[in-house]
């Protein structure tokens, strides 16, 4: 029994060379190469690293189930502190205080000045940087204490020392 078959006989296969795209392999190479890309590149890169720096690139993609990050305020910056000597009328108050202890200043107005004005507060809150020693006190009964307080702060104690009587609270 002879079957012819429906299929058609082997064909030669045409000889040919192979397709190279030109580039795709070493283009980059190239292009570094020839200082073309490179300053591209590096700018890119920045650009990239300050963006996801600032907080502004969610992390985690577009598709992300956690909502984007939003950029987080700084507190404001603190105000240097300067050290302020301030002459508290009594001496005996000044003892209880401690460096670091936390104190209100209040102005009295001297009356020998003519002032009948009202006592005011002139810091609130400043740090008890320095104490006198015992004995270390004036023949009028005042006490020298230094706080550290904003450059503002020491004006105004400095202004008020010179008018008023100064007196301390603990705060």
């Amino acid at each position: 029994m002879t079957t012819t078959s429906s299929l058609p006989g082997p064909c030669p296969v045409p000889a040919f060379e192979p397709l190279r795209v030109r580039g795709t392999r070493h283009r980059l190479r190239r292009a570094l190469r020839r200082g073309r890309l490179a300053p591209a590149l590096l700018l890119a890169l920045a650009a990239v690293a300050l963006a996801v720096a600032s907080g502004s690139v969610p992390r985690g993609g577009a598709d992300s189930s956690r909502p984007a990050q939003t950029a987080r305020a700084r507190p404001p910056a603190a105000a240097p502190l300067v050290s302020a000597p301030v002459r508290i009328a009594d001496a005996e108050t000044v003892r209880l205080l401690r460096p670091g202890d936390r104190v209100d200043v209040i102005a009295a107005p001297n009356s020998g000045l003519g002032g009948g004005g009202e006592a005011r507060v002139v810091a609130t809150g400043a740090r008890v940087a320095e104490v006198p020693r015992p004995g270390e006190t004036r023949s009028d009964g005042g006490a020298l204490v230094v706080l550290s307080v904003p450059r503002p702060t020491a004006t105004a104690l400095a202004g008020a020392g010179v008018t008023s009587q100064l007196a301390v609270t603990l705060c």
